[in-house]
């Protein structure tokens, strides 16, 4: 699972990093809540942890504006601020969780083990987009005039992309969460299982489509 922290005391967000990859999951760490909004715009996430008090813009801020555009990624807000309402006032802006400093490391991964159980029930074993379907328990790909049994990795390059739909997923990104941190998968691999995915799409006449975004990445959006 990946998750996107937040936290602009150096030292702390380095050990909270360390600490959440060392249980498995992977982190992609920003200091403030700018950079927060612009990875949540062009990454994939299964859940975020963010400190309200950062620069440029505030945790309460970022989850507004997350919030106000629809997307429903788990988030658990670090504060050093324990008055009642403050905690109100962060779940009433749409937290899942909320957690003051300091804390210990067995809480702070239990609440992040279970806003992320609570994601996966929440989105079931099939996503929905336009006429097409995928079954992530099948990787069956479908709309009403057929399917098709994805390939692993086309499934979760698939599912990576209607996860965020309309939003641009960078290419580095399918690298580093299907192929890892292998420096001898060549950039070219992404083209050709996108390739795959484009051609299926349109034997199914779907109604979305994946667009290459030249020097940024592709986007799923519907087909005008």
């Amino acid at each position: 699972m990946r998750l996107l922290l937040a936290e602009d005391e150096q030292a702390l967000s380095k050990a909270l990093k360390a600490i959440l990859e060392r249980a498995g999951y992977t982190v992609d760490a920003v200091n403030d809540g700018k950079a927060a909004l612009d990875c949540l715009d062009t990454g994939s996430y299964d859940g975020a942890v963010l400190d309200i008090m950062m620069p440029v813009l505030d945790g309460l801020e970022v989850l507004r504006q997350l919030r106000a555009r629809g997307d429903l990624l788990p988030v658990l807000l670090l504060t050093a601020k324990a008055e009642t309402d403050d905690k109100v006032q962060g779940l009433d802006s749409g937290a899942n969780d909320y957690l003051t400093k300091p804390f210990a490391v067995r809480e702070l991964l239990a609440r992040v083990r279970a806003m992320t159980r609570a994601r996966t029930a929440q989105t079931g074993s099939r996503l929905h987009l336009g006429n097409i379907t995928l079954d992530r328990a099948t990787y069956a790909l479908s709309s009403p005039t057929g399917s098709f049994r994805l390939s692993s990795r086309e499934f979760q390059m698939l599912e990576m992309l209607l996860c965020s739909p309309g939003h641009i997923l960078p290419e580095a990104r399918f690298l580093e969460r299907i192929w890892g941190q292998d420096g001898s998968t060549e950039r070219s691999v992404v083209w050709v299982y996108i390739s795959y995915l484009q051609n299926k799409l349109k034997a199914l006449h779907a109604d979305i489509r994946i667009r290459a975004v030249r020097g940024e990445g592709y986007v799923l959006e519907a087909v005008e």
